[in-house]
């Protein structure tokens, strides 16, 4: 759809007047200000109702929430630490927190929705599970909860993404999952997003398509957002224990924008704390060259939602390029946009030179490798201390670990394994 044409025929902005009222969203329409809805065929409206109704109903659900509750604690490994980053609060004169995402099983925040919402398929009678992956970790996490709870998994992925991520490929075949390679397009994420939409058409009355991340069709963007709001809940309660003091940022990486969403929502109503989202920069201002939808985008529909795409002129979709698989998309989930509307949420970018400056540095400082698309929200550390008092919280997310990009960074720095 032509970018003049999808603004023309969006709803006018309702932008909350306050972080408080964002709380509500999205509307029964699901749409959070003017973006999100619901652009898709008429074949997928019948199990996004179903999905919709259900979803719902288990939201407050006990026995659901308690089945939830247990994996999340005696599967996954939460509450994730809060762990003091002692090396980089001397050096920035800040105090720095770290939420250890990375330290979840399967090694990303991931398996918080993709539990959630394979426990979900499994209440709807749905045995078979597709999904999209870009960095693999989303893949992975589906594929070790389908394991789990015995539903069968095909996993899409484009095959530059399966190059740069060949270990998660390999993780989810041991698993049980069929990997399929997406050959056209970018062969990236949006080109897997579009075949696991095409098979969720033709199978959808015994499929179920778990999203991995906040954006697509009402409802996925609510729904991915409740299942990771646990983040922001435990980091709320452990930086109070831990300082007394709410923080005065929190900084986190944006590609659909699961892992951010996550953690910001809790915080919303507390106006006296900094959000800060960071988009990939890539290696330069062009389109193609980077994956920052605010920063190079326009309004328009795009796999399901009305969002912030990366398109030209006559509304076709760019190609995207970033360091890290798990950033390189086109769009961007629709509560963000609404937030940044809201400018509640400053977004920044965040290129490939300075991703990497943040992997080795927090490598160095501290002893822990992060995942590159993690790696963009300490690559912005220099310019975030500067919307903070010295002295300062800041809580960043490592919303995943560093084992699936060394392999890749290697290559890049040109280091033979």
């Amino acid at each position: 759809m032509p970018a003049a044409k999808a603004v023309k025929a969006a709803k006018p902005a309702r932008v909350p007047a306050s972080p408080a009222a964002a709380e509500s969203w999205p509307d029964a329409a699901g749409r959070f200000g003017r973006y999100g809805g619901r652009y898709v065929p008429e074949t997928l409206v019948p199990a996004l109702d179903q999905l919709l109704e259900a979803y719902l109903k288990l939201r407050t659900d006990k026995a659901f929430q308690k089945e939830l509750g247990d994996l999340l604690r005696d599967y996954v490994g939460r509450p994730t630490p809060l762990t003091k980053a002692v090396t980089l609060s001397s050096r920035f004169q800040r105090r720095i927190w770290l939420k250890r995402e990375d330290l979840c099983h399967t090694g990303a925040h991931k398996i918080n929705n993709a539990l959630g919402q394979a426990l979900l398929a499994k209440r709807l009678g749905k045995k078979r599970i597709i999904a999209e992956t870009g960095a693999g970790q989303h893949g992975v996490a589906t594929a070790t909860a389908c394991a789990l709870l015995g539903l069968k998994c095909r996993v899409y992925m484009g095959t530059e993404d399966m190059r740069r991520q060949l270990p998660n490929v390999f993780r989810m075949k041991l698993l049980g999952t069929e990997v399929v390679g997406v050959q056209s397009g970018t062969k990236t994420l949006k080109d897997a997003v579009n075949e696991a939409l095409r098979d969720w058409v033709s199978n959808v009355e015994d499929t179920h398509y778990i999203i991995g991340s906040a954006l697509g069709p009402h409802p996925y963007p609510m729904m991915v957002r409740d299942f990771q709001r646990v983040i922001g809940e435990e980091a709320k309660a452990q930086v109070l224990k831990n300082e007394g003091h709410l923080p005065h940022a929190i900084v986190a990486c944006v590609g659909g924008g699961s892992n951010a969403i996550g953690i910001f929502h809790p915080f919303l109503d507390d106006k006296e704390v900094k959000l800060i989202g960071v988009e990939a920069g890539g290696r330069g201002e062009r389109l193609g060259e980077h994956a920052a939808r605010f920063a190079g985008g326009t309004p328009g529909v795009f796999q399901g939602m009305y969002t912030w795409v990366l398109q030209n002129d006559d509304g076709q979709v760019t190609g995207t390029h970033s360091v890290s698989a798990g950033l390189d998309y086109a769009g961007i989930g629709p509560e963000h946009c609404l937030l940044r509307d809201s400018k509640r949420v400053e977004y920044l970018r965040c290129s490939d030179q300075h991703a990497l400056r943040g992997v080795r540095m927090l490598a160095e400082t501290e002893g822990i490798i992060p995942a590159l698309e993690s790696a963009h929200a300490i690559g912005v550390l220099h310019e975030v201390v500067k919307r903070t008092p010295k002295d300062g919280i800041i809580i960043i997310n490592v919303s995943g670990r560093g084992d699936k990009d060394v392999a890749e960074i290697a290559r890049i720095e040109g280091f033979a394994l």
